[in-house]
């Protein structure tokens, strides 16, 4: 199994992302690009060549759906395993985001202290 260390995240509200990324790097030791809009992901995701998206799905400019769409577009992306978070989890919601090609959905408010541990094990079952 691949190790997962790159990761590109794209979420628009600073305190979020300051948790998650503290988290991420170090709590999980993973390699992280942040970004604050869909367009910024889309925009620095060849340069960071990234194992894994993770984006929030309601951000100005670009939503998650909407930049996660634009980068499989790009031959190299089309199977890059993405995790979408959101505070919006009823069922048909989440089925919603599964259907759009995302691997599993988190729900916000996250837990800083597992987070890394969730994506770990989100990786884990997509590389088979």
């Amino acid at each position: 199994m691949q190790t997962l260390e790159r990761i590109l995240y794209a979420e628009d509200e600073p305190d979020i992302r300051q948790v998650a990324s503290l988290a991420l790097e170090v709590v999980g030791g993973f390699t992280l690009k942040t970004c604050n809009t869909g367009l910024e992901a889309v925009a620095e995701v060849e340069a960071f060549a990234p194992q894994l998206l993770l984006f929030d799905v309601m951000m100005p400019d670009m939503d998650g759906p909407s930049a996660l769409a634009k980068i499989r577009e790009m031959d190299a992306y089309r199977k890059t395993p993405a995790i979408f978070m959101t505070a919006k989890v009823q069922p048909n919601e989440i089925q919603r985001y599964l259907d759009m090609g995302a691997v599993d959905v988190i729900a916000k408010p996250f837990d800083p202290m597992t987070l890394a541990t969730q994506i770990g094990d989100i990786w884990a079952r997509t590389q088979h």
